[in-house]
């Protein structure tokens, strides 16, 4: 949801107020003229020091600011509803859109080309702008609209071949769900790893027990990643959950970390008796399993839902078992017999 929380001093302290709406007088819910810090979510807003929007425009997109340019100056606070995904200005050199014209579609300063201070009237086709008198951001600034035809700036901003620099707004990361499709999982790979070998021998009349021990403890391990499309919208840095299963909750964040690795500790039950003339074999195995999920991602910006598709993989060795057989030790003065079977004792996980 977007939202901005306001406070009545620097570094989120003192009294505050959140809005998720326009606010044509701040006076009228007794915050006027005190904002000193704030945090927005979502969209951009702009903050005016005049009630119903009038004064000097400030905006503000989303992030934490401990502390404002303009202290206990602002009276109006309004929410930049426009779509600010592909933003597009012409400027024009001459009055009612005439000369040469440059199209804008970034951030942008004018005094590295030759549009410095040459600037009388444009036309804004998407997004919402910002237009600077100076080089780096610097000056008196103005707001331009999706929409906006200014034919002449002389008159209408007093800004008449002043534009060095003008950026747009940049929209709020959108809020993202993530869905497993298990039901189109795929499974890659199958096999089964030998982590350790146990051999126990009883040459004795008697039942006697497994010098290794009755359990023992091995390392699993959990390798999983996230893989956007090639036509993914998200940018770098955004973080969302997948929620695996109760116990495995995976954070992923586009660009930083897309693959995490889980290792935990078993432990596998073990024939604790060998019988009398037994040879005992243990063989204990690791499963590991490849498989790749397709995910659905719902994105919500600015009351506008979309979707888009991308992958989870897992390479999982989190399945331990321990499968044992016996072999009777043949009688004095006889040859060895066969193997009396094969049975397998399950394991931890």
């Amino acid at each position: 949801m977007n939202r901005i929380t306001v406070y009545e001093r620097a570094n989120f302290e003192g009294l505050s107020r959140e809005f998720t709406c326009d606010v044509p007088d701040l006076h009228e819910l007794d915050f006027g003229n005190c904002i000193a810090s704030l945090k927005v979510v979502g969209q951009p807003w702009i903050a005016y020091t005049e009630p119903k929007y009038e004064g000097e425009p400030h905006a503000f997109e989303e992030g934490e600011y401990p502390s404002v340019g303009r202290p206990n100056s602002f009276s109006a606070l309004r929410l930049v509803h426009h779509d600010l995904g592909d933003p597009q200005i012409t400027l024009y050199e001459r009055p009612n859109f005439q000369g040469a014209c440059k199209v804008v579609t970034e951030e942008t300063n004018l005094a590295y080309g030759y549009f410095n201070d040459r600037v009388a009237s444009h036309v804004v086709q998407r997004g919402v702008w910002l237009l600077y008198q100076h080089p780096g951001r610097g000056g008196w600034h103005c707001l331009a609209w999706p929409g906006e035809r200014l034919a002449d700036y002389k008159p209408e901003l007093n800004f008449q071949a002043r534009l060095s620099h003008l950026r747009p707004l940049r929209p709020g990361q959108p809020q993202v769900s993530a869905q497993l499709l298990w039901e189109q999982k795929r499974v890659e790979a199958e096999r089964e790893v030998l982590v350790d070998e146990i051999v126990g021998v009883n040459e004795t009349a008697a039942e006697q027990a497994l010098a290794a021990g009755s359990r023992r403890e091995y390392s699993t391990t959990l390798w999983q990643s996230f893989h956007f499309s090639n036509a993914s919208s998200l940018k770098a840095g955004l973080s969302f959950t997948l929620a695996v299963e109760a116990s495995n909750v995976f954070t992923v964040q586009k660009g930083r970390s897309e693959s995490s690795t889980r290792r935990e500790r078993v432990e596998v039950q073990l024939p604790a008796k060998i019988p009398p003339r037994t040879a005992l074999s243990i063989r204990v195995l690791r499963k590991e399993v490849t498989l790749s999920v397709p995910v659905l991602l719902t994105l919500t910006q600015n009351e506008a839902v979309r979707t888009e598709l991308g992958e989870y993989r897992s390479v999982s060795g989190t399945n331990i078992s321990a499968h044992f057989s016996m072999k009777p030790l043949p009688a004095a003065g006889t040859e060895p017999g066969d193997a009396a079977g094969t049975e397998k004792v399950p394991g931890g996980c």
